[in-house]
């Protein structure tokens, strides 16, 4: 049976489950553990799966789906283009829809706004595609009739504003980090009047070491927060972005964390602002992700003014 949760509705008029499923691994593929997890989360409720080509596992993914019995009009499946693609958006749909095997594909996301040659190597902002060929050519997808709706992802106020005068379709979604340490609320705002839902992913941060907890987890609100509420500081953080109005797609390959995920809780309007003035903090406004440290002022080869984030090395924002 399906999880009793929200669901929202797009621009287009079409609706999303507000909770999916994250299947990024950490890195590409993932294999019997994608199919298991996958597996897993339709047994216990969840109807939203959000995938993508560079995460190598469309066809695990696929396969869970197919294989469970679950109508395929009951599920959203969602995946994306890879920045290495840009210059060919037919060819990598239909790669992505043919790992996948589901009939057709409910979201599609240009996953990046930086584009690659075949090489690998990263394109500067005005050389071709740029984001406006690239779009034009998702726009044409529509016409398939194999997908139902396109959006972008980690796109900021500086990119969109480069695209929508250019879209004949507004994208629907924009999926960015997003979770209290970064709730990117000039972003939400702005997304928000054109009329873009957001979602969040990695919506419970990321540790940068193994074993340990995302900065906001061990944070006495949070911690106050759970322990009033009887649910675990991931069922507070999660509640807290869909309750803001964002889809959330945590990723957990344990069972008993999948329902509880699931389990959404109402948080009071006091709740909402203590968790939203969390990253006022001192060291607290900042990206959790660790691609920040791999070129430092960089990502994908696009530098943080390039791509519109206003960021310091290491993910601070300024």
């Amino acid at each position: 049976m399906a999880a009793d949760i929200p669901v929202f509705t797009l621009n287009d008029g079409t609706k999303i489950p507000s909770l999916g499923l994250g299947c990024w691994m950490g890195v590409p593929g993932g294999g019997e553990k994608v199919l298991e997890m996958c597996q897993n989360a339709l047994k216990v409720g969840y109807r939203h799966f959000d995938t993508a080509f560079g995460y190598g596992n469309e066809e695990q993914v696929g396969q869970a789906i197919r294989e469970s019995g679950v109508p395929r009009s009951e599920i959203y499946l969602t995946t994306k283009l890879p920045n290495h693609h840009h210059h060919k958006v037919q060819e990598s749909f239909e790669t992505s829809l043919k790992a996948l095997d589901c009939e057709y594909i409910d979201l599609y996301l240009m996953h990046w706004p930086q584009a690659n040659d075949d090489a690998g190597n990263p394109l500067a902002p005005e050389q071709s595609p740029t984001i406006i060929e690239t779009w034009k050519a998702m726009e044409a997808l529509l016409k398939t009739g194999k997908v139902k709706t396109i959006g972008v992802s980690n796109f900021s106020i500086k990119t969109l504003t480069q695209l929508l005068p250019h879209c004949k379709v507004v994208p629907a979604m924009n999926q960015v980090e997003l979770h209290p340490c970064l709730p990117s609320d000039d972003l939400k705002a702005f997304c928000d009047e054109k009329g873009i839902r957001l979602t969040a992913y990695s919506p419970l941060g990321r540790p940068m070491a193994p074993g340990a907890k995302p900065i906001f987890f061990t944070d006495p609100t949070i911690a106050s927060i759970s322990e009033k509420l009887g649910v675990s500081p991931a069922q507070v953080v999660i509640s807290w972005g869909v309750q803001r109005g964002t889809v959330v797609v945590p990723k957990s390959e344990n069972v008993e964390r999948m329902k509880a995920n699931l389990a959404l809780v109402k948080l009071s309007s006091e709740d909402m602002k203590a968790i939203n003035d969390l990253h006022k903090q001192a060291g607290m406004h900042r990206s959790l992700l660790a691609y920040h440290n791999l070129d430092p002022g960089k990502v994908f080869g696009w530098t943080y003014e390039q791509i519109g984030w206003s960021m310091q090395p290491g993910g601070i924002v300024a």
